[in-house]
């Protein structure tokens, strides 16, 4: 198995190991790009991160970002959409070119164009040298749902019930939660040149179990990191209580 585990005690320690690890990309290749995700998994990283930069001056204004989805239908205003969440919980806190951070345009009036364009953005600038993740309990990557291929590209999904009511926590009614949603296909996650896995929590107990252990198959899209030959996992004791 590819897979490098970084076992911690708790949310704390796994954010803090995953931003040291961000610190030490940037500051090896300042022109680094990185490939950034949403939800609470991330959010404590984001903050030491934030603490760095404005303790240690940490810079990224040489840095680019690619985020990994944003749902279909909000603007970039939307108080749920991945845009006003990395500029709320990163961007704004840090000295980054604005430009240089890269999200997908949920108002899009042209899905395929508009992912094509993604896919070729990325491959400008280089591919992504440190790609961010988190793992859905159905081993769910961004928005890469169960029998998503692993070669797939940039493209429009439309989201499970299952996935809307998970998403639905975020949402101040479960009916404005969007039916689909752009993602970076697993192909393309492949390419990056490391990625890190978060995994905080019993509730993704099941998914770990599966992922270390379970078989390699479209059916998880999550076990196609055991592919890749430089992902490393942080995951705290309750994540991985089932191993």
């Amino acid at each position: 198995m590819n897979l490098e585990i970084i076992t911690v005690a708790n949310y704390d320690q796994m954010s803090m190991i995953a931003a040291h690890m961000v610190i030490r990309q940037i500051e090896e290749k300042p022109n680094s790009v990185l490939g950034l995700t949403t939800g609470p998994t991330p959010l404590g990283m984001y903050q030491i991160l934030i603490n760095d930069f404005q303790s240690n001056g940490t810079s990224y204004r040489e840095a680019f970002t690619v985020n990994l989805d944003e749902y279909v239908g909000l603007d970039v205003d939307h108080p749920n959409s991945n845009h006003v969440y990395m500029r709320k919980n990163f961007f704004n806190h840090i000295d980054i070119h604005l430009q240089h951070t890269h999200l997908l345009n949920g108002l899009a009036s042209d899905w395929s164009a508009e992912t094509t364009n993604y896919e070729q953005m990325i491959k400008q600038l280089g591919g992504l040298d440190l790609q961010i993740l988190e793992i859905g309990r159905n081993g769910q990557i961004g928005f890469n749902e169960t029998g998503s291929s692993f070669t797939s590209r940039a493209h429009v999904t439309t989201l499970t019930e299952n996935a809307r009511q998970i998403h639905a926590y975020f949402f101040p009614d479960s009916t404005e939660v969007p039916k689909k949603a752009m993602t970076l296909g697993m192909g393309t996650i492949l390419e990056s040149e490391e990625i890190i896995l978060l995994a905080s929590g019993s509730s993704k107990a099941k998914a770990m179990k599966r992922l270390v252990q379970g078989d390699i198959s479209e059916e998880f899209p999550a076990s196609a990191l055991r592919l890749h030959h430089n992902t490393t996992v942080i995951a705290d004791q309750a994540a991985l209580q089932l191993l």
